[in-house]
């Protein structure tokens, strides 16, 4: 805090400064600097000894920006549905919002810690007039906890904030599934601090995916593919069904 002007100051981490040092050099590839930024990454995540390497996706993620920039119209609204691989694998989210220009920017097998360092090209690159985002699923799944997970999904609330003050930022529930039923108990605790802190916090809302897909505490399993972990065509009508409403109804104009 200022003491003199009451303004209270952003305190800056060491992986805040990686952060700004990794997306000033993401264009140019730098090969050299991979392994130097892998090592203050790993100091800086000391605190999430769970915590997986981001330079994994550097390669999709160049691939995935370039992609999206190639239809990406920059004079409309345009909005961002990313996370992990049940968004990736939405393959006709276009076609089911078909009134609204929609950026898929999500990458299979992340964390919330990988969208976190991934912000600028998936994200705050397209300025969106809503974002949704779908992390926690495979954080939960590899031994994070559900406070660890939603103190990351908070630093991305607040990155996004800082760029982005007025829109509208989607936190889909985790959603059930056959190969991690062994996990519901975890994965509820996660859901209920999700939702309670996206009612407390203004411009935030949940998307309870979750409780359409259980009925009397039982899994429809009807609503996956044979790997027991991704959706079929109709997991996606319910992840439809409970997202339609929470789209703004009236685009504004794009975001300067």
């Amino acid at each position: 805090m200022d003491t003199a002007s009451g303004v209270r100051k952003k305190e800056y981490s060491p992986l805040d400064t990686l952060k700004e040092i990794k997306y000033a050099f993401f264009p140019i590839g730098a090969s050299g600097l991979t392994g130097i930024l892998f090592v203050l990454f790993s100091f800086c995540q000391g605190q999430d000894l769970k915590a997986q390497d981001p330079l994994r996706f550097e390669e999709e993620i160049r691939q995935l920006k370039n992609r999206n920039d190639t239809v990406w119209d920059s004079d409309k609204p345009t909005l961002v549905f990313t996370g992990s691989s049940s968004i990736r694998l939405w393959e006709d989210l276009q076609d089911r919002f078909p009134d609204r220009q929609i950026l898929n920017t999500g990458f299979g097998g992340s964390q919330a810690s990988d969208l976190l360092y991934y912000l600028h090209p998936l994200i705050l690159d397209y300025r969106p007039e809503q974002v949704f985002i779908y992390e926690g699923d495979n954080d939960l799944a590899e031994g994070k906890r559900p406070g660890q997970v939603l103190r990351t999904l908070k630093d991305i609330k607040e990155e996004i904030r800082q760029a982005l003050p007025e829109i509208p930022i989607v936190f889909i529930s985790a959603k059930p599934s056959i190969s991690r039923w062994n996990l519901r108990g975890k994965y509820r605790r996660f859901n209920r601090r999700l939702l309670r802190w996206t009612h407390r916090e203004p411009g935030l809302w949940y998307a309870d995916v979750w409780s359409e897909m259980v009925t009397e505490r039982q899994l429809d399993k009807s609503l996956f593919v044979a790997d027991g972990l991704h959706m079929n065509s109709n997991g996606y009508d319910i992840w439809e069904k409970v997202i339609n409403p929470l789209i703004e109804p009236k685009p504004k104009t794009r975001n300067p």
